[in-house]
């Protein structure tokens, strides 16, 4: 039999919670933080979780000795704990999962980590949020850099460095937060309604988790409601704008496009390689306002302009001065594995963007260079690759293909690039990924030529090979070092 705790719908930092039994679902970093958030307001926790690994056993006996009754491996997930007023469920948990649908029926509230920490918030402290389907990382980075240029107390958090939870609970506090959220984070959110939000781009992605891609589409437009001073879209990409059209927002919010060309009024853009703001100044009916130079980018890639130009426009919607948008665009270092330069070996560049774990990714970084000997494939996540090989085919010089849904990528070479020349690196699956690895980069630099850039933009998830898109780029740069030390 379930609890009820009638107040839970508003509930706050100043709550009761000691009246609370809260089951979090899930034992990873979220998990870890929001348990222990709960039972610091001194709420009765349970930890259910089927994985029993180190990493579990660790949080779990650090949880224990603080009271939280914690059940790891097989079956501890299949039912709901009896006496639960409130589920909090790690990002990556499935709606169906079993536990979650046991509540769901029950009237017990679900909440995901960002809604727990939503609303233990400081209310002073404004919220900067951003999702899309790529570039959240290394946009919310930039976001943090140029609110620290500002002379701002911040963090960035959420889907990004440390878990938002522990972020607003942080006693030392923040000035501003800047918040990465997954689709997986956005679909468990109910009640935020954030300073200013943006949305990247919007791509086909997860969809094995969501199920469709009205779904998916659904879950990141929960960015924009409730949101009180503005809302970034990507007029580029038409789906992003028409979120913000669809968003109950709060009376006053405004929509503010970023554009890769010269801005309209209530845009920031790209005059003459200078990034300008005509959204957040007052003359912005005949002038615009320079904040970067095109060249305080790094890298140039045209996408990594776009988010210079999201993270410009959510730090200009707090009051960021000018100049504190170019200097943290100049501090700003990319994360590895994010269209990172290699070498340069016999004059062809090798490129490492292992973070390009989907289509949409991979075709803003191929789309930088020319020519390319493109390294691609792993584990597809449903997604197709017909719309990305007809976009990049007259850039390609050739291709290497590796991973367990590699004939994907190469069916859709063969109907839309048939001349491009396609080397499968097949039955390596008992090889050492190194060893695989210097395989692939012979085989990419048998291809190239003087000028050619080599890069690896899989266009794929790694865990069919490797344990995260991390390792397989050390794989490759590993690779492509051998192979200049060897020259």
């Amino acid at each position: 039999m379930t609890g009820a705790v009638p107040w839970l719908d508003r509930a706050d930092r100043s709550s009761p919670w000691p009246q609370v039994s809260a089951v979090v679902a899930g034992l990873g970093v979220s998990g870890y933080a929001a348990a222990d958030a709960l039972m610091q307001l001194g709420a009765r926790v349970t930890v259910v979780d089927e994985r029993d690994g180190d990493a579990e056993r660790e949080r779990g006996t650090i949880l224990s000795m603080l009271d939280v009754d914690v059940r790891l491996g097989a079956g501890s997930t299949a039912a709901l704990p009896a006496g639960t007023d409130l589920v909090v469920t790690s990002p990556g948990w499935r709606p169906d999962a079993p536990l979650l649908r046991a509540a769901a029926d029950a009237g017990v509230p679900v909440w995901g980590e960002v809604e727990l920490a939503w609303r233990l918030r400081d209310p002073a402290t404004p919220w900067l949020v951003l999702t899309g389907t790529n570039g959240k990382t290394t946009t919310v980075r930039m976001l943090a850099a140029m609110l620290r240029a500002a002379g701002l107390r911040t963090a960035a958090a959420g889907n990004v460095g440390d878990p938002i939870v522990g972020t607003v609970l942080d006693p030392a506090g923040h000035d501003v937060v800047a918040v990465e959220l997954s689709s997986y984070q956005l679909h468990w959110t109910r009640t935020m309604a954030a300073h200013s939000a943006a949305v990247l781009n919007i791509a086909p992605d997860h969809l094995d988790w969501h199920g469709s891609v009205q779904a998916y589409e659904a879950d990141k437009a929960r960015i924009f409601t409730g949101v009180q001073h503005a809302c970034v879209y990507n007029a580029a990409d038409p789906a992003t704008e028409r979120m913000v059209r669809d968003a109950d927002v709060t009376e006053g919010a405004r929509a503010v496009g970023f554009t890769l060309g010269v801005p309209d009024v209530g845009m920031v853009g790209v005059v003459e390689d200078v990034l300008v703001d005509r959204a957040f100044v007052a003359e912005r009916q005949t002038s615009a306002a320079e904040l970067a130079s095109v060249s305080d980018v790094y890298p140039q890639a045209p996408h990594n302009v776009a988010n210079a130009l999201a993270a410009a426009a959510l730090a200009r919607s707090a009051g960021v001065a000018q100049s504190a948008v170019r200097d943290g665009l100049r501090a700003f270092e990319p994360d590895p594995h994010r269209i990172a330069a290699v070498a340069t070996i016999a004059g062809v560049d090798y490129v490492d963007d292992s973070k390009a774990t989907n289509p949409h990714a991979a075709a803003a970084s191929l789309l930088a260079y020319e020519p390319v000997v493109w390294v691609a494939g792993g584990l597809a996540k449903g997604a197709e690759f017909d719309e990305l090989v007809g976009q990049v085919r007259d850039r390609l010089r050739g291709v290497v293909l590796i991973g367990a849904d590699q004939a994907r990528i190469a069916e859709s070479l063969a109907r839309h690039a048939p001349d491009v020349p396609v080397i499968a690196m097949s039955g390596i699956d008992n090889q050492p990924v190194d060893e695989t690895m210097a395989n692939v980069v012979d085989a990419a630099a048998g291809m190239a030529e003087a000028g050619d850039t080599v890069l690896l933009a899989p266009a794929c998830a790694s865990m069919d090979m490797f344990t995260d898109y991390s390792a397989r780029g050390e794989a490759f740069a590993a690779a492509v070092r051998r192979r200049r030390r060897d020259a």
